[in-house]
């Protein structure tokens, strides 16, 4: 079973994430991710990242776009979907290497589930390996 990491969510947004999560993708393992050294300790090949689109202090940058298209870049590269309403910056995330994201308006939707379970089936078939570079 695939372990969706949080990165860079507030309290109240994570509690949602996780709900849709475990409705979509029952049995999922949920961890946090709050800074990079965090991130860097839970990055596995198998590993779907829900990255928010403004990141906190803890993070070398403070756009999720930005961190999508540094992650893009390892070998293997990691399953990353980009949280955010904004449709401007899903379009960006998706040109650096992201699955379709969503926004938080829409967790609760059918088509949030689906993209969850999709991330999920792509990292099912991703080699178990675990790697603690950026």
């Amino acid at each position: 079973m695939p372990t969706f990491v949080l990165i860079g969510h507030c309290g109240p947004d994570s509690y949602l994430l996780k709900g849709a999560i475990g409705r979509a993708v029952p049995g999922a393992s949920i961890v946090f991710a709050e800074d990079d050294d965090s991130l860097r300790l839970r990055l596995a090949a198998d590993s779907i990242l829900l990255i928010n689109r403004v990141l906190d202090d803890g993070f070398d940058t403070e756009s999720g776009v930005e961190l999508i298209e540094r992650l893009a870049k390892a070998a293997p590269r990691p399953i990353m979907m980009l949280i955010s309403n904004h449709d401007d910056a899903q379009q960006r995330a998706l040109a650096v290497g992201a699955m379709p994201g969503f926004g938080k308006r829409a967790v609760n939707q059918p088509r949030t589930a689906d993209l969850l379970r999709l991330a999920s089936e792509a990292a099912a078939s991703a080699p178990a390996t675990t790697r603690n570079e950026s």
